[in-house]
């Protein structure tokens, strides 16, 4: 069992899963993200190669626009 946090809430999962899964998991819009995974932004080029691993701490920051 691998626990983790997401958003200040703890989940857990049975399997491995990449940053990528993750977010497609949660239905997440992709395109209108920013992800900060330990205290770091991550780059999207690297969501599909980074995998959660035990108490990992994932922040999704969502971009909203206005007038």
């Amino acid at each position: 069992m691998i626990n983790f946090f997401l958003n200040g809430q703890k989940y857990s999962t049975e399997s491995s899963i990449t940053l990528s899964q993750l977010l497609n998991y949660f239905n997440y819009n992709t395109e209108l993200l920013v992800v900060e995974y330990n205290n770091f932004i991550c780059p999207k080029k690297l969501w599909n190669s980074i995998e959660i691993t035990e108490n990992n701490n994932i922040e999704i920051i969502s971009i909203v626009g206005g007038g």
